[in-house]
């Protein structure tokens, strides 16, 4: 199975199919509206705004896995994005990345590219700290560590890279700009 091959649920029950973005770069996220990390919001948006005329698409999957940073309903999730954050992409419904429960999109996704990491920096180090203490193992599996764990997807359908929390956005940008430009 590819990435095409899989289907995600937005808030009102109808099943968006990733095939439907051929040809598109995708990050999918997975996002929180309480965590330190929101305002990644603000960056993804931008690039939305940006790029998706040159064919950027944004799976937001809000999660609340992590710490219970996600405690909305749908409809409060969405509020608070498009009131705070002016978000135009396409928000799916609130799901697990990881264990028994987790949508099969993210099953797949960890597959194709594993947890490599931090990188460095203070809020790496303090990830590792505190991760150390939920999961032991945490560096050797490729669960999703955290809330804005993204995935970027290039034009062929290919999981291009993984980028998690703590990765600086303007990297982000960087990489989906140069698979926007080819």
């Amino acid at each position: 199975m590819g990435i095409y091959d899989y289907k995600v649920t937005k808030p009102d029950g109808t099943e968006v199919s990733l095939s439907d973005y051929k040809g598109k770069v995708i990050i999918i996220v997975n996002t929180a509206t309480g965590c330190g990390f929101t305002p990644h919001y603000k960056d993804l948006e931008d690039m939305y705004e940006e790029f998706h005329d040159r064919g950027l698409e944004i799976i937001d999957v809000p999660c609340n896995q992590f710490a219970g940073q996600t405690p909305g309903t749908d409809d409060e999730i969405h509020q608070f994005c498009t009131l705070r954050y002016n978000t135009q992409f396409l928000q799916m419904k609130k799901s697990d990345v990881n264990g028994e429960n987790e949508l099969p999109l993210f099953g797949y996704l960890k597959s194709q590219k594993g947890f490599e990491g931090f990188g460095k920096g203070s809020s790496a180090l303090a990830m590792g700290i505190m991760l150390q203490k939920i999961d032991k193992d945490y560096k050797n599996n490729p669960e999703i560590k955290w809330n804005f764990t993204k995935f970027i997807v290039d034009r062929q359908g290919n999981v291009a890279a993984r980028f998690e929390p703590t990765a600086n956005m303007k990297e982000v940008r960087a990489f989906v700009e140069t698979l926007i430009n080819e």
